[in-house]
């Protein structure tokens, strides 16, 4: 067994190649689009890059087959509330159903890290945002993983386990039917607002974009402020955003609430794109993009799933969150463009969010886990990760 640095195109092939040998046979399984996996490791595409470094690493056996992988990642910008050391991550782990394979993976991201100057890494999670390649999955492997969903064989658990790996914390997803009705608490609150003429909810218009990726950054860094994670980001950012969503974005499922046209919340929402690239088989040439243009216009996705979902502190508490999601619910419900809706993970650490998706009737359908491994836990004991605090002011 030897282990190879990823860094020429045969090695590059290879680390993409495991993950779907693996899960050959799975019909719950939905291949990764290859280019959105090398876009994480392209200094050009990953902004992540500018504070931080990444490597990759494949594992091969005697006889020459590649039977793991994994990368590494270090960022300044990877700040979680409560840490007072650096840590670094772990990510795109596989592996074949063998410890000692495992142990050679996180051994070398291990060493790696030190070197980098951290004291831990957490992982399997993502050099970049953590609404992409986030989190073990543990439970709820009888479901399609939506767009950006790691989604691995049950036994990965039990190797981040056996290592030393911690659980920092629990991801949870929620679903629901779209056209379920929500409970009496988001009328009464919509009715409440919609009443006072200063405040407003309404869907985006895709030629005012440019308005909306203000308004998107607007509330994205006062809502996101209070995690103390250095969270930022500028209209121009997410302009980009917007545009490589342009082939996929539905406008009807975005959605803004305003008081006196000041953006004070954003409910974001798009077809889950899975369901187009379970077709592709990692591939999105030309065929691939004329076939997903078909499909999006013919209406044959019919899976929704949560991007973010945000209030700005100052209206937080008041019943704005209900106001815009039954705002939403009142355009889309009962007109069959779409059947069920994907909430995006919640953190064990954010109760709110939680509590917003019970509320709105969801189930739990999966649980991830981030896990954390500090190296030397006499120098920094492991705590799980603190309990988000919110404002509790408003107007």
């Amino acid at each position: 067994m030897r282990i190879e640095e990823v860094v020429n195109s045969s090695q590059i092939r290879a680390f993409l190649d495991l993950n779907p040998r693996l899960q050959k046979g799975n019909p719950f399984y939905i291949q990764p689009l290859d280019e959105h996996i090398e876009e994480v490791f392209n200094p050009s595409k990953n902004k992540a890059f500018k504070y931080g470094t990444a490597k990759r690493w494949i594992v091969k056996s005697e006889s020459n087959e590649v039977v793991g992988r994994i990368a590494a990642f270090t960022t300044s910008k990877y700040i979680n509330k409560g840490t007072n050391f650096k840590t670094g991550g772990v990510g795109f782990f596989d592996c074949i159903n063998d410890f000692t394979v495992a142990q050679t993976l996180f051994d070398t991201a291990k060493q790696w890290l030190i070197e980098q100057g951290m004291e831990a890494m957490d992982g399997p999670i993502n050099f970049g945002d953590r609404d992409k390649w986030w989190g073990l999955l543990v439970e709820g492997f009888e479901d399609e993983p939506v767009f950006g969903m790691p989604y691995n064989p049950p036994y990965y658990e039990s190797f981040f386990e056996q290592y030393g790996f911690k659980n920092y914390y629990n991801q949870y997803w929620y679903r629901m039917n779209v056209d379920d009705p929500l409970a009496p608490k988001f009328q009464e609150r919509f009715q409440k607002f919609a009443s006072k003429p200063d405040y407003s909810a309404r869907h985006v218009k895709m030629k005012d974009l440019s308005k909306y990726a203000q308004d998107f950054a607007t509330v994205y860094n006062s809502a996101w402020a209070q995690h103390g994670e250095a969270k930022e980001i500028t209209p121009e950012q997410v302009m980009k955003i917007f545009n490589s969503m342009k082939p996929i974005m539905d406008e009807r499922m975005v959605w803004f609430a305003y008081y006196k046209e000041d953006p004070i919340a954003m409910f974001i929402n798009i077809p889950d794109v899975n369901q187009y690239f379970k077709h592709f088989k990692g591939k999105l040439g030309l065929f691939e993009k004329l076939r997903l243009l078909w499909m999006k216009k013919t209406g044959y996705c019919k899976k929704l799933t949560g991007l973010a979902f945000g209030v700005v502190p100052k209206y937080q508490s008041l019943g704005i969150d209900s106001y815009l999601i039954q705002s939403c619910a009142n355009f889309i419900q009962n007109k069959g463009w779409y059947n069920h809706y994907e909430m995006g993970w919640a953190g064990d650490w954010n109760p709110r969010m939680l509590n917003i998706y019970k509320n709105l009737g969801g189930t739990q359908n999966r649980r991830m886990v981030t896990y954390r491994f500090i190296f030397d836990e006499n120098k920094h004991p492991f705590e799980r990760h603190p309990v988000m605090e919110y404002s509790q002011t408003g107007k």
